[in-house]
């Protein structure tokens, strides 16, 4: 993945986790992650509609995931695209807490740990 897409892909989120919504500058490490959407291993590429901008819980909570199991309904879902959807039809903000509204919201906030002990550390810190 050349410099040029990596920028854009930063400069598109506007320096955000696309999943969790944390700044760059509230991240503990130096910059936030390259995510592959689709990965790799289940055939996706770096083209830029692949590839989103995430903080490192979850990045490394999502990994190679597609899916996960929605707490209510108990059903396989898939993980939020933030290619393919709005942030703001599948999360809410609760105080600290993230909210998932949808089953690709709740599945998504279980898997990729939104809400941990260090998530809402990291939120308190940056208020």
């Amino acid at each position: 993945m050349n410099a040029a897409t990596r920028a854009l892909v930063r400069q598109r989120a506007d320096h955000r986790c696309e999943y969790c919504q944390t700044h760059q500058e509230d991240s503990p490490l130096a910059a936030l992650h390259i995510e592959h959407i689709r990965p790799l291993k289940h055939g996706g590429n770096d083209d830029e509609s692949n590839l989103c901008l995430a903080c490192i819980d979850c990045n490394l909570h999502k990994g190679a995931n597609l899916t996960g199991i929605d707490p209510l309904t108990d059903e396989v879902t898939l993980l939020f695209h933030p290619r393919q959807q709005r942030w703001d039809d599948h999360f809410r903000w609760e105080g600290l807490q993230l909210v998932g509204q949808t089953e690709v919201g709740r599945t998504t906030v279980r898997v990729l740990g939104m809400n941990s002990d260090e998530q809402l550390e990291l939120r308190m810190a940056g208020e």
